[in-house]
């Protein structure tokens, strides 16, 4: 006995079979749109909506069956957020189903049922059959709090800036007041070197000329008596020697050259008087241009002392044979480098908070609007260049005074 056939088979029941896949892909795809917190909706050619999730519509101020078949961008985004009008031929969204291009947006708001505008982070992708586009797939989510969330960072790191600019301002002012004060400082302190000097010149270098003629008066009326005569040789020698000890006094106060031939020329004289002391091998070259006007004053000072502190520096601390010396001006600054062979130092070694004489010719230069670089690492020797601004015409040659001693 036969089986009597089934009501739906054959190609019957396939198509019912792809009919109920059909049917619960649809439920799952539904469930899957209303579990989403963001918005999805599809629009068709014509921009209008063919499906929207519960959690879109609401955002929007709507119910779902509201908002089938409406123009959505005439529903929730007709304007920008300064209230100018938005051409649907502007819209990204649309662009996304006419030339295919996909968009990510977050710099522009969506419109409320009741009239009110909030920002949002939007995607459009089109719907794509076969090459055909058949619309647009567009997800969005309110993205207000992460826009209060920035605005509240901005806020911040605005009010960090105004306040961190307050006291870069500050301690500028403060760093400026102490570059003042210690020029002045350095002012005063050579002023009294000045002082001191002078004093020393006139006063003491009178009395040991003064009594250096009683001794050769004293001398000439004892030749007869050897004692005595003997006696008033030793005192004139060391009347003389404590002569050439306040010279040498008078010029570590403050060299005469300075105030009377100007900086080159006790530049150049400091340089020689190092070479004589220290018996390093010196190499040593000085280019001036012609004409230039010596700067004079709190400048040459400073210069000088800061060149002072260089030379003795190598001379106490380098251990070198051998150092260079440039020294070069124009109409525009002067440029000195110092360069030994000696044993050299880490860079953090003139960092130091302690380091008080590397601190000092840096706060020195930098009065003047200079700066001192210092390039030196173990065993390596070191290397110090100080720049300094002079602002004064004059054309740049060679002097032929380039020697090594």
């Amino acid at each position: 006995m036969s089986t009597p056939p089934h009501p739906l088979s054959g190609p019957a029941a396939a198509g019912a079979d792809a009919s109920r896949a059909a049917a619960v892909w649809r439920d799952r795809l539904g469930l899957l749109l209303e579990s989403t917190g963001e918005g999805v909706y599809g629009i068709d050619m014509d921009g209008l909506c063919t499906f929207i999730n519960r959690a879109g519509a609401r955002m929007l101020g709507y119910e779902p069956h509201e908002v089938l078949g409406r123009n959505m961008h005439d529903l929730a985004h007709h304007t920008h957020a300064d209230g100018r009008g938005y051409p649907v031929d502007d819209c990204p969204i649309y662009n996304a189903f006419r030339a295919g291009v996909p968009c990510r947006i977050d710099t522009e708001v969506l419109w409320r049922r009741d009239g009110r505008a909030f920002p949002a982070e939007y995607s459009s992708y089109p719907i794509l059959d076969g090459g055909q586009v058949l619309g647009a797939v567009v997800t969005f989510v309110d993205i207000t709090e992460r826009k209060q969330q920035q605005d509240l960072i901005r806020q911040a790191r605005d009010e960090l800036e105004h306040r961190v600019a307050e006291r870069t301002q500050a301690l500028s002012q403060a760093l400026g007041q102490l570059r003042d004060l210690q020029a002045h400082i350095e002012h005063v302190r050579e002023q009294e070197r000045i002082r001191i000097a002078r004093e020393i010149h006139d006063e003491l270098g009178s009395l040991l000329v003064g009594l250096k003629m009683d001794v050769s008066w004293m001398e000439k009326r004892v030749l007869d008596q050897p004692t005595l005569r003997c006696k008033c040789q030793d005192m004139r020698g060391l009347i003389d020697r404590a002569v050439d000890n306040v010279g040498r006094i008078i010029t570590d106060l403050r060299p005469s050259i300075l105030d009377h031939q100007g900086l080159w020329a006790t530049l150049e004289w400091q340089l020689q008087d190092f070479i004589d002391n220290s018996e390093l091998t010196c190499d040593w070259a000085i280019d001036i241009a012609p004409g230039l006007k010596d700067p004079g004053g709190p400048l040459a000072t400073a210069v000088f002392r800061i060149f002072q502190e260089l030379l003795s520096n190598v001379a106490r601390h380098a251990r070198a044979t051998r150092v260079e010396v440039r020294i070069s001006a124009t109409a525009s600054d002067l440029t000195l480098r110092v360069k030994d062979n000696g044993r050299g130092a880490p860079p953090s070694a003139f960092e130091r908070p302690d380091a008080w004489g590397v601190m000092g010719m840096r706060e020195r230069a930098g009065h003047f609007g200079g700066w001192l670089h210092i390039d030196s690492q173990p065993g390596q020797g070191t290397q110090v260049i100080l720049s300094m601004p002079l602002y004064q015409a004059g054309a740049h040659s060679r002097l032929p005074q380039e020697r090594a001693a």
